[in-house]
């Protein structure tokens, strides 16, 4: 579960990053910049390894998002699998005002969340989203007070703990590979996962049960 603490959920990029000294224990961008290529995108996909929670399915992840999501903070809330958001949340892409661009992955999870004309509206404008809009278009899973935001969230995730941990990943997998397949092909790769359940379920695949 990713929580921030204070009013906001993630205020995103530290501006001091901008400046020759950068912050400490992170790489400034003027150093980035001014280093070779490779090291740069090395660097970039390091970022975007720990912002990616979504594409594991042994992992279901929640974002309980309180006040502004700016930036960086806007994506590492779309890299969770469910986004519960408090009433006064506000989802801000900063980066193009910035002279910037997304690049944690927030470009592609954006699209598949609310389609790419809503996104590029989104992301060129760099407008706030409320709590009531990201509701509407799909980017919220559920918007409740702010002072009830703990007391759902504990509710989703006493939920969630109480279903078969393999049949949750299972599942997981099956949904993230839905909108590249044809129906036809996701209703294979449900047959061979409801099989590997099947199997683990009776006992087959540690000697308990008849071979298929």
């Amino acid at each position: 579960m990713l929580r921030g603490e204070g009013r906001a959920f993630s205020a995103g990029l530290d501006r001091a990053m901008f400046s020759p000294d950068g912050v400490a224990g992170a790489p400034g961008m003027l150093a980035l910049a001014a280093g070779p290529a490779e090291h740069a995108l090395s660097q970039i996909a390091s970022w975007q390894r720990a912002f990616d929670w979504r594409t594991r399915p042994a992992l279901i992840s929640i974002a309980a998002v309180q006040g502004h999501a700016i930036g960086a903070g806007f994506q590492l809330a779309l890299g969770a699998d469910i986004r519960i958001v408090a009433d006064d949340a506000q989802f801000t892409m900063a980066e193009p005002t910035l002279g910037l661009v997304p690049d944690l992955g927030g470009t592609k999870r954006l699209v598949d969340l609310v389609g790419y004309s809503r996104a590029a509206e989104i992301c060129l404008t760099g407008r706030r989203v409320g709590a009531a809009e990201a509701l509407a278009i799909g980017l919220a899973s559920a918007v409740v007070p702010l002072g009830e935001l703990d007391e759902a969230v504990g509710k989703t995730v006493a939920a969630l703990l109480a279903v078969d941990r393999d049949a949750a990943a299972e599942t997981k997998a099956l949904l993230l590979a839905a909108a590249a397949r044809t129906q036809p092909d996701q209703e294979a790769a449900e047959r061979d996962a409801q099989y590997r359940r099947l199997r683990a379920l009776s006992g087959a695949d540690t000697g308990g049960g008849a071979e298929a």
